[in-house]
């Protein structure tokens, strides 16, 4: 287990350019530091390959590195995102995350097919450009459409061509939310609920438990005062073990900053715990 923190904040959820942030792993590291920040998660979309540069830009700068990502998985009909955290075996993660990127990049090609045929000149070059080796999602395509003059920014992209109901839109398959989970469990992690804003009902919480979840993201910026408050309760209540982080994705300016959400170590500390078997309680 990673050594333990000693003061300060935390970020919990992060994103690098393994997956669709905009900044390497050593420089969200480097950002974490000059933010004062003594320990994050590296959350990338269905991706780990940022781990290890991360991990070493952490041992470098004394930034404390939870090895962590987030799954998009399917709850009902609903996608819900679910933060592994804490990720002890990375290689038995990343053996099923292959074939999620897989799915990935097979929807970035039949995205790109839709385009060309509506007359828009991009490339899946251009898109793999984008994603820098990271996995394909929907906001390479976009940049790439900015890139190329098909679009003025990526919610143009997003409005005229990507999002659901649109043109080039193409849905993705879908990981249940009892496999995503018992995935996590398999690489050694926590399964926290990302975001849950409004939708984090003690109903709902119940129902994820049932399935394994361990945890339940409190601080993330799409919360209100009124969800952050009433996740926190349910937490205290109900005994998940919380989380929380800015779901940052390297922006330099608002409207999300690089430890914004002022998550207190006494959290990663609870996680930890969790981990050692010390309170390991369910949500019920």
């Amino acid at each position: 287990m990673d050594a333990p923190a000693t003061a300060g904040f935390v970020d919990l959820h992060m994103h690098s350019t393994a997956s669709d942030g905009s900044r390497a792993p050593t420089d969200v590291v480097r950002a974490a530091k000059d933010a004062g920040l003594i320990a994050i998660a590296l959350t990338d979309h269905d991706s780990v390959a940022g781990l290890p540069e991360a991990q070493a830009a952490g041992r470098e700068l004394g930034v404390r590195i939870v090895n962590g990502v987030e799954l998009s998985a399917v709850e009902g009909e609903a996608e819900t995102h679910l933060l592994g955290l804490h990720l002890r075996d990375v290689l038995v993660i990343e053996r099923e995350l292959g074939g999620l990127r897989d799915m990935r990049e097979r929807r970035g090609q039949q995205i790109v097919h839709k385009l060309v045929a509506l007359g828009v000149q991009v490339t899946f070059e251009d898109v793999l450009a984008q994603a820098g080796g990271g996995a394909v999602g929907r906001p390479h395509v976009a940049r790439a459409l900015v890139a190329d003059g098909w679009a003025t920014d990526v919610r143009d992209a997003f409005d005229r061509y990507l999002g659901a109901g649109k043109p080039a839109f193409v849905a993705k398959d879908q990981l249940g939310m009892a496999d995503a989970i018992a995935m996590i469990h398999a690489a050694g992690g926590l399964a926290v609920l990302a975001h849950p804003g409004p939708a984090g009902t003690r109903e709902r919480l119940a129902a994820l438990a049932a399935l394994g979840m361990d945890g339940v993201e409190v601080k993330h910026p799409g919360h209100s005062p009124n969800d952050t408050a009433r996740l926190n309760t349910l937490a205290l209540q109900l005994g998940p073990v919380v989380s929380g982080g800015p779901a940052w994705h390297g922006a330099a300016d608002g409207p999300r900053t690089i430890g914004m959400m002022h998550v207190p170590q006494e959290w990663l500390a609870r996680q930890d715990a969790l981990l050692a078997g010390v309170a390991r309680t369910p949500v019920v």
